[in-house]
This record gives structure tokens, C-alpha cells and sequence, in this order.
């Protein structure tokens, strides 16, 4: 199975919204950066597939985070942003995010003055092309469900 073919398969474990959000939000993210190495975690939380220059975790730049109940877009250096309309969410020493209601969240101003000066910052950059490699770097032997439980 192709790297292509496994993200499909993790992502049709979630809801039809959920993964539905997360694949818009996923072509959305390749078309702004076509370039970049995408890698993906299955891990026991959630999928993970994150956005950098090269295959190094710790250079990348972005993180698609897919939850039972919602999408996230990660700013692995968002503590460094400057964010004066509050859309970061965390209080970790590094990481901040923004729940994405809708793929079109993307294209909010504020959103994309975000994105720019995350990768502004980012050291080594993100290559504008080619195509980047997607690459499967785990998937957790245990997991929690992907779907709501209801109760």
C-alpha cells in the first residue's frame, strides 16, 4: 500500500465530517505548500500529519491534528507569533493551535498572517516545489477510538 493509500485508510476511520474537514483541510495545506515533507503520525490521541522542509520532525513547521470530534492546525513554534486577535490556543512552552471549524478557516486574514509568519520564522525553509514526499513515520499498535463514543 502506498503512503497515499494508508493516510486514506487512517483518515476513514474517523466520522464522515470529521474526515471529510480533515481532507479539505489537508489539500488545502499541500496546495499552499506544495513543497513541503508531510509526516504522518497515527498516534494513541489522534493523526497527526505534520508540514516541514524536510523529514526531520523537529523542522517542521505545521501539524494537521485529526481528533474524534475535530480538526486542529498546529504552530509547532507558536509561542514565537505574534498573534493580537488571541486565535492560538495552548499554554505549552512551544506549541499552539486553532480548531478549524470549516477548511475555509485557512483563508481567514488573521489565520493567514499566522501561517505567514510561522514559516517566516521557520529555519531550515520550506522548499516551494517540487512535490514533497508524504511519509508514514508510525502508527500506534494502540489507539483511542476515532469515532465519538456516545453514551
Amino acid at each position: 500500500m502506498t503512503p497515499k493509500q494508508q493516510l486514506a485508510g487512517m483518515l476513514s476511520a474517523f466520522s464522515p465530517e470529521v474526515s471529510g474537514l480533515a481532507r479539505a483541510v489537508l489539500r488545502k495545506m499541500e496546495q499552499r505548500l506544495p513543497g513541503a515533507t508531510r509526516l504522518v503520525y497515527d498516534n494513541y490521541n489522534a493523526l497527526a500529519i505534520g508540514f516541514g522542509p524536510n523529514e526531520r520532525t523537529t523542522d517542521a513547521v505545521f501539524s494537521i491534528a485529526v481528533f474524534p470530534r475535530w480538526v486542529s492546525l498546529f504552530f509547532l513554534n507558536g509561542i514565537e507569533l505574534d498573534d493580537p486577535d488571541q486565535l492560538l490556543q495552548g499554554s505549552g512552552n512551544r506549541v499552539r493551535h486553532i480548531v478549524l471549524k470549516a477548511p475555509a478557516d485557512l483563508d481567514l486574514p488573521a489565520v493567514r498572517r499566522l501561517t505567514a509568519a510561522a514559516l517566516k520564522l521557520a529555519d531550515p525553509r520550506v522548499p516551494p516545489k517540487p512535490k514533497g514526499p508524504l511519509i508514514i513515520k508510525s502508527i500506534s499498535a494502540r489507539q483511542r477510538p476515532r469515532r465519538p463514543v456516545t453514551k
